[in-house]
């Protein structure tokens, strides 16, 4: 556990039990036993982020990269030595025929023409989260997906999170029982804002900005938390209201820099959720509370918050405790017993990469082994569905009905 980790815990420790929710990993990557080429189309921050991720992975070969911007695709290149660099994706599809799959990283409103273009070509897709801008555009690339019979993944990394996953195997045994109440929030203190030297290019990088096409805050951030609330409460809203205004950078701009929102769903349970550009305390989360017990998630870490009446449930005989102020936090490891037995507990805990490895490595899985999809395009429409709903909310400052025909199965 890190210090910003620890920090964090002590800030969230409170009258119930604490159970920090830690999977043991030993740090392994994945190593492919055939050799896998891939290409990454958008080599702005988040392309880079996922190059990164992509070179931890033996046997997998960066191909090709591409990007419209010159400084981004060159700059992209030298993360992945040996990718040819193309200006224009359906050039690389046309000249790159040992590829296999297409990780989509462009700006949000360009997903839709890069994820048919190389369904189509026959490669499979990652495209990052949210899945598109407009409900019509994700409609269109689970579509794609389907008559292509390509694996398609949306980049909503908590379905392939461990730590994620760990929590949601609790919550499926019963550990925290009815829920009662959902929250999540994502707050950073950063403007969204990218100089530029001209006008049209200040447009082009600044896209998060440009109502146009952005979905703001609820769209771009919010789908994924949105996606962590219907994975774990097995149902999707049915309404959302929204606020939003521009409390911090007064530069010029039209959308919000922070939001807030309720989303209903039909069972009474509410989700709060809000995000800001003009604060980082606490940084980002989901929290789950039942009426035994809290799960609190934060990306590299998650806890368990027992409440004094919760039956005791047998495994936590094998934790690690730790002192917190007042409060015993007991680490939950899976593989605890073994762990324990070996001596080797406390190596259990924190996550040796990033979340977005383990998207990446899901998605290589189903690509080259035929594992189980870890987040259909389907999915992804979802929750990019209820983000672009929300984000009308925030702007319409009403009630949005969310149609349930949205969440139907295929």
């Amino acid at each position: 556990m890190n210090e910003t980790t620890r920090r964090l815990f002590l800030q969230q420790a409170g009258g119930a039990a604490a159970l920090a929710l830690m999977p043991a990993l030993a740090g392994r990557t994945l190593v492919l036993d055939e050799p896998l080429q891939v290409a990454v189309v958008g080599a702005g921050r988040q392309g880079r982020a996922i190059l990164a991720e992509l070179q931890k992975i033996e046997g997998l070969a960066v191909a090709a990269i591409c990007d419209s911007d010159a400084s981004r695709l060159e700059s992209g290149a030298r993360r992945a030595p040996g990718a040819r660099p193309f200006a224009d994706h359906r050039e690389l599809l046309a000249e790159s025929g040992g590829l296999a799959a297409v990780i989509v990283a462009t700006p949000t409103h360009r997903h839709r023409e890069v994820a048919e273009d190389a369904l189509a070509a026959g490669r499979h897709v990652y495209c990052e989260a949210p899945l598109a801008a407009t409900i019509a555009d994700c409609q269109a690339i689970v579509a794609a997906a389907a008559r292509s019979g390509r694996v398609c993944q949306a980049g909503l990394t908590g379905r392939s999170n461990p730590i994620y996953k760990l929590a949601h195997s609790f919550l499926r045994s019963g550990a925290i029982r009815e829920v009662v109440a959902l929250r999540a929030q994502n707050h950073r203190k950063t403007s969204w804002r990218t100089p530029a030297a001209d006008p049209a290019r200040e447009r082009e990088v600044n896209w998060r900005l440009d109502p146009e096409v952005s979905i703001g805050l609820a769209g771009e951030c919010g789908t994924h938390q949105f996606d962590v609330a219907h994975w774990f409460h097995g149902k999707y809203p049915r309404r959302v209201r929204g606020t939003g205004a521009i409390r911090m950078h007064q530069d010029g701009r039209e959308l919000a820099d922070t939001v807030q929102c309720t989303l209903s769903f039909e069972d009474g349970v509410e989700l709060i959720y809000d995000a800001t550009l003009a604060n980082s305390f606490e940084g980002q989360y989901e929290q789950v509370a039942g009426t035994m017990g809290t799960i609190k998630l934060c990306g590299t870490a998650g806890w368990l918050f027992k409440e004094a009446d919760a039956v005791t449930q047998g495994w936590e005989v094998y934790a690690n405790r730790q002192q917190f102020h007042n409060e015993e936090g007991i680490t939950l490891i899976a593989d605890a017993t073994k762990l324990a037995a070996q001596g080797k507990l406390k190596e259990g805990i924190g996550l040796p990469h990033p979340p977005l490895y383990y998207a990446l490595e899901d998605f290589v899985k189903s690509v080259a082994a035929g594992a189980p999809l870890a987040c259909q395009a389907a999915e992804g429409l979802r929750a990019a569905a209820v983000g672009i709903l929300a984000d009308q909310a925030v702007r319409s400052g009403a009630t949005v009905e969310i149609d349930p025909s949205l969440f139907e199965e295929d």
